[in-house]
Formats: C-alpha cells, structure tokens, sequence
C-alpha cells in the first residue's frame, strides 16, 4: 500500500468517532505495525492534522474537525479553486468535468471557513463559447497521447499550406491561449508541433506506436529546450 493510500484510510478511520481507538486497533484495520501507525500519526499532527491522543490511550479527530484526507491550507485551496477553473475552461470536456467533479468533494468536506475562503477567490477563467475545448478535439488528442495512438492528420500551416501527415503523439501543452500537440511527423522523420486549431480534420490509423529512444517524450522535450520547434 502507498504511504499516501495509507494516510488517507488512517484519517478516514478517524473521522466520526466520538471514542478513541487503539493503535493496536488501527494497526490491524490498516494491516501494518504499532511502529507504523505512531509514526504516521506524528507525521500528520506535526502536518497540521488535528489528530488527539497518544501511544497508549487511542486517538481522535479533535471535534468539530471535519477535514478532508489532505489539511489543506488556504493558499493551497484556493490554488486548487483557481486551477480547476483553468482545466475546466481550457481543458477540454472530460477534464473539464473531472475538475469539478473534484472540486464538488473537496468543498463538500470542506469547514465552513476554508469553504468561505474557496468561494471568495476572485481569479476566473471564464469558459468561452465557440471554443476548440469545446470541440472535442482537445479530448481526441488527449486520448491518442495517452493510448500512443497513431493519428493521420489534415494540417495547415502558418502560411495556410495544407498537408497530409502522419503522427506520434507524445504531449499536449497550453501556452496561455493556444494549445501545442507535441509530436512526431514521420513525413518530416523529425519532431513537431501542431496547432489543434490548424488541423482540418484528423483520424486514428489503428495503430499504436512504440515510444523509441531517440523519439519519446524525452527526447521530444529536449529538442524543444534546444532548437524550439516549427508548428508542422
């Protein structure tokens, strides 16, 4: 089990009780030992956790502590406000979603003063209609960088020049307005960036490619800090 995974069922097992409960008790719910418990539980009081109690006696959530798995402090929430505003704007639909999916747990556990402070956050990212994120075509690339799909692509250049390619798609970034497909072009034998909303119309050739050495991501990422890359 993940330390991460652990803390969060340690804190679940916690929550809502009104009598302490044993590290022995902890420590066969979670299946780990007395020595582990005490040390995550130190960890996360030195964290902030309002966890009461001590080796010997049980412990508890101190009340009216209804936290979520992670304490978060008011600056990091209001972080997570305003970049799940951002992925829902210019994410594309399913991580749009996804973000306030999110967002709805979160606040839901939230206490009613970092709830307050998560409302009052005043950095918007207004979803705009008419948008390429709300196309789909963020999506599709999304899924074809994520299954290594090999996409064959309708693509007009800067100079509005059209060709027909053949890609490997490794990574999508956003650059504060326009969205960047990271790629490579086997027509080029050379890595590239595509503008999503230079391309015409793309689909799937069924196959997936092998992230190669000399042509992954890294390497896409490397030849970006060295040389920058022309769009197509």
């Amino acid at each position: 089990m993940r330390r991460a995974d652990r803390l969060f069922l340690l804190i679940h097992a916690l929550r809502g009780r009104r009598h302490a409960i044993t590290a022995q008790q902890l420590a066969q719910t979670l299946e780990v030992s007395l020595r582990t418990i005490y040390r995550d539980v130190a960890d996360l009081q030195r964290s902030g956790v309002p966890i009461e109690g001590e080796a010997g006696v049980g412990y508890l959530l101190r009340k009216g502590a209804d936290i979520p798995p992670l304490m978060f402090s008011p600056d990091e929430l209001e972080a997570l406000v305003v970049g799940s505003r951002f992925v829902r704007a210019f994410g594309g639909e399913r991580l749009g979603r996804g973000a306030t999916a999110a967002l709805l747990k979160i606040e839901a556990v939230l206490p009613a003063e970092l709830r307050a402070r998560s409302e009052r956050t005043r950095i918007f990212a207004p979803q705009l209609g008419n948008r390429i994120e709300s196309s789909g075509l963020i999506d599709a690339l999304h899924d074809a960088v994520r299954q290594r799909s090999v996409l064959r692509v309708w693509y007009l250049d800067g100079q509005q020049r059209a060709s027909e390619r053949e890609i490997e798609p490794l990574c999508l970034t956003f650059w504060g307005g326009t969205w960047t497909l990271g790629a490579w072009c086997r027509l080029r034998d050379d890595f590239r960036n595509f503008r999503p909303d230079r391309i015409v119309s793309h689909a799937a050739t069924g196959e997936v490619f092998e992230e190669l050495e000399q042509r992954d991501l890294d390497a896409y990422l490397i030849a970006v800090g060295a040389r920058g890359l022309d769009n197509g």
